[in-house]
């Protein structure tokens, strides 16, 4: 065991004295959890198998396994940092733990100490540097580290990725340091670096996002406002740069675990691959999504998100019309959406698919919105989250508060894979309000980014239907039966959400005049 120094997030271990501090003070801990820490610290991001950390912590004693999980939840509390308690020490499951974030203390602020190397956390991880402050102006120096203390908050809420403290990314202010060399001091996968430049009353804000392994920009952009506000001006980049880089690390990290081997994949890397074969839609795809969810559910039956995704699936097999078994496909919805409300009740990705499925599968708006309602406390830059809660609360007759939501969600991912359903959601609404000519536009809008949704199609139809304009209605039919052929008027009720009963009359009766058959 190395007994030099080492440090992660606000924490500093030393082995020779059997000492954690944070923040320079010491952190009381039972014996058995300091034992813990120090095996894992001692393996340097290494994964320690429950049967060595059994050796380790009890030589020559015979002790059940369930004495370890005491103690790492012990471990756990001790290390809780205003985020996830299980940001250092992670569960690799069936093969042990890890302390990850670990770093020698020694390397900290020495450019040029670029032989140590921090293992990669298994999620994705991201530092946020000092932004840059390019005006002559001192004042903008407590802005730009403001800017850079909410993104690194904001970031902190979502579930799947690990953030390294501020505390930790300070040591690289005004050094000019390669951000691979940062990524290999820092054992990150991600940096996000920016600066800012005032002139007169107005700020601008530039940042950009690196892969830290080969140097490539993923995504860049400028934010330009007035510091009249400052407060406000520094909520509303942090809510634009989170809710561009999310959904950017997330795309990287599919095509990271589309070129993993098949052997090695865990249940992440399953979550990414069901994520990549989700975004394109088609039956077969979402067929494999699930089956690729299902996958990582079994390696690890308590990964939230991906309960949430797997809900997701059902949803939208039922929007399309794909169910075999439309009651056994809601009651496995509905156990899905539970699950994912229990294990990943931190987690606002799980909470926010889970929600949405089980209000438009099962029709429960009011447990629904609650699970939604969650995941916007937790992430409140969650573009899906804004999206799902327009698409519930339009079902509810809340159209002005789901077109606000959604418009929300579309400022916050502007290149979302998933426009179209922010479009379809925006018309659905306008369609509840009573606006069909609106509703027919965004309609249109959501076909030409996606032709073949049938959500879309029937809400075109009727749109078109009840603005006067049959001959584009019953067109929209035609299109919506070769892709659903057994859809009828009769059985129409089985394949939508959970609309009021007058809402849904005015929407049968308009499929009625645009030519769907009884």
């Amino acid at each position: 065991m190395s007994a030099e120094p080492a440090s992660f997030g606000r924490f500093r271990i030393d082995l020779d004295r059997r000492e954690l501090t944070r923040d320079g003070v010491r952190v009381a801990l039972g014996s058995r959890a300091l034992d813990i820490l120090c095996v894992l610290a001692g393996a340097n991001g290494e994964i320690v198998s429950k049967d060595k950390l059994m050796r380790r912590v009890w030589p020559d004693v015979a002790v059940e396994e369930g004495n370890i999980h005491v103690h790492v939840s012990a471990l756990r509390k001790a290390l809780e940092d205003g985020k996830d308690a299980q940001t250092y020490v992670v569960t690799v499951p069936g093969r042990g733990y890890r302390l990850v974030g670990l770093r020698p203390v020694s390397s900290i602020g020495r450019s040029g100490d670029t032989g140590k190397t921090l293992a990669v956390p298994d999620k994705p991880s991201i530092a946020v540097l000092p932004f840059a402050n390019l005006s002559c102006d001192p004042e903008q120096e407590y802005f730009a580290d403001g800017i850079v203390e909410e993104i690194t908050t904001a970031l902190s809420r979502i579930g799947w990725l690990f953030v390294i403290a501020r505390n930790s990314s300070l040591a690289f202010k005004g050094r000019a340091v390669d951000v691979k060399e940062i990524g290999r001091q820092l054992g990150v996968r991600y940096v996000l670096e920016g600066s800012i430049r005032k002139a007169a009353n107005r700020v601008r804000v530039t940042a950009q996002l690196i892969d830290a392994g080969g140097g490539a920009h993923l995504w860049a952009d400028r934010f330009d406002g007035s510091l009249e506000d400052v407060f406000e001006l520094q909520d509303q980049i942090t809510a634009k740069v989170v809710g561009a880089i999310a959904p950017k690390m997330e795309q990287a990290e599919m095509e990271r675990a589309k070129r993993k081997p098949t052997d090695s994949l865990d249940a992440y890397d399953y979550y990414l691959r069901g994520m990549a074969s989700t975004y394109l839609g088609t039956k077969d795809a979402i067929a494999e999504a699930l089956a690729l969810f299902n996958e990582a559910i079994e390696r690890d039956p308590d990964f939230g998100t991906v309960q949430g995704m797997a809900a997701w699936c059902h949803l939208w097999r039922h929007v399309n019309g794909w169910t075999i078994n439309r009651s056994e496909e809601e009651a496995q919805t509905r156990y899905l959406a539970q699950r994912a409300a229990v294990i990943g009740k931190d987690d606002a990705v799980a909470l926010c698919f889970g929600g949405l499925a089980l209000a438009r599968v099962t029709h429960d708006c009011e447990g629904g919105i609650a699970l939604i309602d969650r995941a916007l406390a937790l992430n409140p830059n969650l573009a899906a989250a804004w999206n799902a809660s327009g698409w519930v609360r339009a079902f509810l007759g809340e159209t002005d508060v789901a077109i606000e939501h959604v418009q929300r969600a579309i400022r916050l991912s502007p290149l979302d894979p998933l426009m179209f359903v922010m479009y379809q959601v925006t018309g659905h609404a306008h369609f509840i309000a009573g606006r069909y000519g609106e509703a027919a536009l965004w309609a249109g809008k959501s076909l030409r980014e996606h032709p073949n949704f049938l959500a879309t199609i029937r809400l075109s139809a009727a749109s078109h239907a009840l603005s006067g304009r049959l001959d584009l209605a019953r067109n929209a039919v035609v299109r919506a039966r070769e892709l659903d052929p057994a859809v009828r008027l009769s059985n129409l009720k089985d394949r939508v959400g959970p609309f009021r009963p007058e809402d849904f009359s005015r929407y049968r009766d308009a499929l009625q005049m645009a030519g769907l058959p009884e």
